[in-house]
């Protein structure tokens, strides 16, 4: 099994990435804003197993088909933009205020925002590549079953994620709340929610691994 030593590297490499703002923590956060700490602790669950589920493809080589076959890798990014924007539609023409907790148990159930965290995660190939490029790094063959190292890695990254980001969710779901006493304001982060799915969704259909 891989070293305390390589791991401690390794949780610090981890560290370093989560604690950085990046398209997850915007869209945990944000999600958290918009619905509150339940929402957002869902999205990040959803988000760590879609990690685990790339951690996997990663362990048993399907993520190397992105590498070999390019056209793989268009069809998934263009099918999680045309994902988000969907999220982002149906985020703009929700009405209300998704902070009351009857509005949230009708149009957004944990659920619902679970699964729309996994899927974001699977349909963005950057993490699948993003796993195969900084896992087999820490990776050593001699060290035991290759694909038992690699999902432990994930479990560590998911720790750390749990920590830096309950964080996020804690303070973004006190800033969502101060918007949900009524007034003009009381729609901000919602319509923010809308803003950060059509965002990715621009960001995955523009951007390029080359």
């Amino acid at each position: 099994m891989i070293d305390l030593s390589t791991l401690a590297l390794f949780a610090l490499a981890c560290l370093a990435l989560t604690a950085t703002p990046g398209p997850d923590m915007l869209l945990i956060a944000s999600r958290s804003a918009s619905q509150g700490r339940a929402s957002g602790f869902a999205t990040l669950a959803g988000i760590q197993l879609g990690t685990y589920c790339h951690a996997a493809a990663a362990a048993f080589g399907l993520s190397q088909l992105f590498l070999v076959v390019p056209l793989a890798y268009d069809i998934v990014r263009y099918a999680g933009a045309a994902y988000l924007l969907y999220l982002a539609w149906k985020t703009f023409r929700a009405t209300g205020t998704v902070l009351a907790p009857a509005d949230s148990a009708r149009g957004f159930s944990i659920a619902m925002v679970f699964r729309q965290g996994l899927l974001t995660n699977l349909l963005n190939p950057k993490m699948a590549l993003f796993v195969l490029a900084l896992f087999p790094q820490f990776v050593r063959p001699e060290a035991g079953s290759v694909a038992l190292q690699i999902m432990l890695l994930a479990t560590v990254l998911n720790l750390i994620g749990i920590t830096v980001n309950g964080a996020v969710i804690l303070a973004a779901s006190r800033l969502g709340h101060a918007f949900s006493g009524g007034g003009r304001f009381r729609r901000v982060p919602q319509i923010l929610l809308g803003t950060v799915f059509a965002g990715f969704a621009l960001r995955l259909a523009l951007d390029s691994r080359r």
